[in-house]
């Protein structure tokens, strides 16, 4: 992919993030080793990798479920899809009975559990949000190459079955009990926590999506979703998870606090002052991964001046000391992330592939006079966007034998739709 744009902090931005993104990637065949962590730098020997990108701490050989689901996009459109079906296999079928059902939380880049965080089949790392994040993640991608294998994989299929049976609570504090919530640095009593209950939302509305591509009744699982909602509308009340004795815990939670409106389960502007106000604020996540989700919490709810702020923000924080040692830069996410918001988000990229279908939506800050992105894969196809201000849009098909049905959509709710031929151009104004 390529960016122009009028805007030159934003092509340093996504021309820094797509080739710092790409230097995470392995080809399949790749060399190398494993198990390799803090506490064994050498590893514990080599073996042959698959398709697969860094997905986690540097300075582990392997790729997390947590950092996996928010990288998918971004791995996509920078055509790692061999790569993430082969990462969510490695994930669903660590699913079984003797794991409870339950995905291993890390993996080597050759599909063996990383040793680090899987000491044994009732002893590995496990984080409630992260189930449900797989199911939902199988349906973007769906809807991103139009691959029937996240319809039919049966390892894929299976898991996204057994994940909806499973409650969206802890068993402790402690990360190897299995946490409610990815906060787990604050250790708190949560036998429910908001980003558990609406990561399980969002998955009861992702499996509706893949069951109806399936030819199959999805109106189960859009009224689980709509139930789900009803519970936290009704019964929680502005909390941010449940101990385990029954306590509602409110305030400031990082992920818990913000994973609502991420996910689209709580949408109130308050929360979303208060989100911005805390994450900038003397309360601030240390770690960088928690900020990355900061964008797309904005952009989903259209606060695209303050969505564009904390990417100016991540970006510039790029070359800061990391957490856990290194830059900011070196933590995957931080790059992934930038390439998913900068088309998701300011280009307001929605893909259907299966369908051959796209919809746009103006995202530029008032800053921006225009920008263009070309290459964005589509299905079996690319094509090439351009935003002049909030009112005009112009796609480009670039493929020779895909045609697609464009939706553009603007701000304010005018919308144009038209069929776009393969090898040719559309404008449209709203």
């Amino acid at each position: 992919m390529r960016l122009t744009s009028s805007s030159g902090e934003l092509a340093a931005m996504f021309t820094w993030a797509r080739d710092r993104a790409l230097r995470w990637a392995h080809p399949a065949g790749t060399r190398g080793p494993v198990n390799v962590d803090e506490r064994c730098p050498a590893g514990t020997g080599s073996a042959v990798y698959l398709p697969s990108y860094w997905a986690g701490y540097a300075h582990r050989s392997g790729f997390y479920a947590r950092d996996f689901v928010h990288q998918a996009p971004g791995a996509h459109l920078l055509g790692l899809a061999e790569a993430n079906l082969a990462m969510l296999r490695c994930f669903a079928a660590s699913a079984t009975p003797e794991h409870g059902h339950r995905p291993v939380w890390a993996f080597n880049f050759d599909g063996s559990y990383l040793a680090i965080d899987y000491r044994g089949p009732d002893d590995f790392v496990r984080e409630a949000p992260a189930v449900f994040e797989l199911v939902e993640c199988a349906a973007a991608l769906h809807r991103w190459t139009g691959d029937p294998a996240y319809l039919h994989d049966p390892a894929v299929r299976a898991y996204c079955v057994n994940a909806l049976a499973l409650p969206a609570t802890g068993r402790g504090t402690g990360i190897f009990q299995g946490t409610a919530t990815y906060n787990e640095l604050d250790g708190e009593p949560l036998k429910i926590a908001g980003d558990g209950l609406a990561a399980q939302y969002a998955a009861c509305l992702a499996m509706a999506h893949l069951a109806g591509a399936r030819g199959e009744d999805a109106a189960p699982f859009a009224a689980r979703a709509a139930d789900l909602r009803r519970h936290y509308e009704r019964d929680w009340h502005g909390a941010r998870g449940f101990t385990f004795d029954g306590r509602p815990v409110t305030g400031w939670g990082a992920e818990n606090s913000w994973f609502p409106p991420l996910k689209g389960l709580r949408d109130d502007p308050a929360c979303l002052d208060e989100i911005d106000a805390m994450a900038g604020g003397p309360r601030r996540p240390a770690n960088v991964e928690a900020w990355t989700y900061l964008p797309d919490v904005f952009f989903r709810h259209g606060r695209t001046e303050t969505a564009w702020r904390w990417m100016r923000e991540i970006f510039a924080a790029r070359t800061a000391p990391h957490v856990a040692g290194g830059r900011n830069g070196d933590y995957p996410e931080v790059s992934f992330t930038l390439v998913s918001q900068v088309v998701e988000g300011l280009f307001g990229l929605r893909p259907d592939a299966p369908a051959h279908a796209l919809t746009t939506l103006p995202g530029l800050p008032a800053e921006i006079a225009w920008a263009e992105v070309s290459g964005v894969p589509v299905g079996a196809g690319r094509v090439a966007i351009r935003h002049d201000g909030p009112r005009r849009t112009t796609l480009a098909n670039l493929s020779g034998e895909v045609a697609y049905r464009w939706t553009a959509r603007f701000p304010g709710g005018g919308t144009v739709v038209q069929d776009v031929p393969p090898l040719s151009t559309a404008v449209a104004e709203g």
